[in-house]
């Protein structure tokens, strides 16, 4: 063979971003002037060459080149061991061509970067972030993470306390920022803090400088800015709407109310209750509130009258055929009225029977029902403002008094209903009404004055 060459060191060591020369002693062993081109193969081509890439021997010569190793400094090339190989190609003679190996070894390097994504938080409980750590090296680290708040006033933890990373990748450490307070109201506060990644290297090895980023947390109070000023404006609203009900709505009800009973409205219910009253004035007597109705009865007679059971469907019949006849006698007559009133409205009253100019009304028998279990005072006025009756409506449901001695209503007098309602009640298996309702029946003769 007319070529010899040979590395004067088949092993050697490269450091990252720096120039290693390895010198190739190149013989001539042929006859003649021949021309060498160089090629480095294996992996570490791509960052290295032959300096010069070409030369010329004469037959006999020995000329020495040097292998130029340039690895860079980033993490595309991992620290270890990799071969290669020098081909050198005759250019007479192409098929002599000789390849001379050897080993280089890349050595590492540690490059760490560390981002806090986002850099400042807010939140009225917690502030969240992420902690970056790229590896620019070229080999595997393990890097502690760790914070140092900035005040007393926040905590700032890790999920976790170390990353691996491999080379020229990006691992992530999430962390939370909790301040030591809650704030209910106020201005917002800002704590500031700073996270480290400290990279961890082998015992003999130089330590790396931890990388520190700067942070920021804004505790922003629990109950936002504009809650007062909402809760203040809707109480202003709910006072207007109040003082609009009581100054206009209220009293236009009320009036509409009293504008409904009419006479005929009064003679109606009158009709309708005269076919119930000796169901409900029978069941009255029977029930526990008959019993109420007539220890009431008796105190309102004043000791003049005593209580009777109900009059019977017979009696009432005959009182409905005598009011057909006015003989210039006495007249059975009798009426009905129906009270409303809402809670906290004061009382509300209404006319059953008005007495007409030269007669007299005696009147003998009451009785008052209150459905719906409402809750209040009752008062039953016969004459010039003279109290009859006066009754708890929570103590009773159906209640009739009887008067042996009738109470005389003189001639313009009147008989009526006042409520006072403080509890609407409910009845079974129905809606709660908006008011309380009560109604009044009477009866007895009017007699003309002679």
């Amino acid at each position: 063979m007319s070529l010899t060459a040979s590395l004067d060191a088949s092993s050697v060591s490269a450091a990252p971003g720096e120039e290693t020369a390895v010198p190739l002693q190149v013989r001539n062993s042929g006859a003649t002037v021949e021309e060498y081109r160089f090629e480095v193969v294996g992996a570490c081509a791509a960052w290295s060459s032959v300096e010069p890439a070409v030369l010329s021997l004469y037959p006999g010569d020995t000329r020495t080149v040097s292998l130029m190793l340039r690895p860079p400094r980033d993490a595309t090339v991992p620290a270890g061991e990799t071969p290669f190989g020098i081909r050198v190609v005759p250019t007479g003679e192409q098929d002599r061509t000789v390849v001379p190996e050897g080993r280089v070894t890349v050595l590492p390097f540690t490059a760490t970067t560390a981002e806090l994504v986002p850099r400042s938080s807010h939140g009225s409980r917690r502030g969240r972030h992420q902690l970056a750590v790229d590896n620019r090296g070229n080999t595997p680290v393990t890097v502690r993470l760790g914070a140092q708040p900035g005040t007393e006033l926040a905590r700032v933890a890790f999920d976790v306390a170390e990353l691996q990373v491999g080379p020229g990748q990006a691992e992530f450490g999430r962390l939370r920022v909790r301040p030591a307070k809650r704030m209910w109201r106020g201005t917002p506060v800002t704590h500031p803090f700073q996270v480290f990644a400290a990279t961890q290297v082998a015992e003999g090895e130089e330590p790396v400088a931890p990388v520190l980023v700067d942070g920021s947390y804004q505790q922003e109070p629990l109950l936002p800015r504009w809650l007062p000023r909402a809760l203040v404006t809707a109480a202003v609203l709910l006072i207007a709407l109040a003082g609009i009900w009581y100054a206009l709505l209220r009293p236009a009800v009320k009036s509409a109310a009293r504008e409904a009973v009419t006479p005929e409205a009064v003679r109606s219910a009158a009709a309708a209750d005269k076919s119930e009253a000796p169901n409900g004035g029978d069941t009255a007597g029977a029930g526990a509130d008959g019993g109420a109705g007539d220890t009431a009865g008796a105190d309102a007679g004043a000791g003049a009258s005593t209580p009777t059971p109900s009059p019977s469907a017979e009696a009432e019949a005959g009182a409905s055929a005598g009011a057909g006849t006015d003989d210039g006698a006495a007249t059975p007559t009798s009426a009905q009225v129906r009270v409303r009133d809402s809670v906290g409205g004061g009382t509300n009253a209404a006319t059953a029977l008005q007495v007409p100019k030269g007669h007299t009304f005696q009147l003998t028998d009451i009785v008052v029902q209150n459905p719906q279990g409402d809750a209040g005072t009752v008062v039953i006025s016969a004459g010039t403002n003279s109290s009859v009756l006066s009754l708890g409506l929570e103590n009773f449901r159906d209640s009739d008094y009887h008067f042996v001695t009738p109470i005389l209503v003189p001639a313009g007098g009147k008989v009526t209903m006042t409520i006072d309602c403080r509890k609407v009640g409910k009845p079974v298996g129905a809606r709660t009404p908006a008011r309380c309702s009560e109604s009044l029946f009477l009866g007895g003769t009017m007699r003309a004055d002679g």
